[in-house]
């Protein structure tokens, strides 16, 4: 029977705590006593010799947010091309019926 895996998230701090009592146990019995895997443990380790404890912080959302931010930025861009696309129609019409008045002045 296949056992169903259950999503735990775990602060970076309770991560590093992982980490380093892997380590003091050896990555076999670490994991098993843990109920992480090999790979993750790998992974963890990693982040945290590479970056410490802020490697260690979940990723989940940042991303989103970056996404977010840049998105803004190109929407208030195109907001503010289309409102100079609307001032120049609007000057261009201005015009056009400023010239229009001049030669239904001159023709009569």
């Amino acid at each position: 029977m296949l056992m169903k895996r259950e999503l735990i998230m775990r602060t970076a701090r309770e991560k590093e705590q992982i980490v380093l009592d892997i380590n003091r146990l050896g990555p076999t019995a670490g994991c098993r006593k843990h109920n992480v895997s090999a790979g993750l443990y790998y992974q963890w380790l990693h982040a945290y010799n590479a970056h410490g404890i802020e490697g260690l912080e979940s990723r989940r959302g940042k991303d989103l947010q970056a996404t977010v931010r840049k998105l803004e930025k190109e929407n208030s861009l195109l907001k503010e091309i289309l409102a100079e696309k609307e001032l120049q129609m609007k000057m261009k019409d201005e015009l056009l019926k400023k010239k229009i008045a001049q030669w239904n002045k001159d023709g009569k």
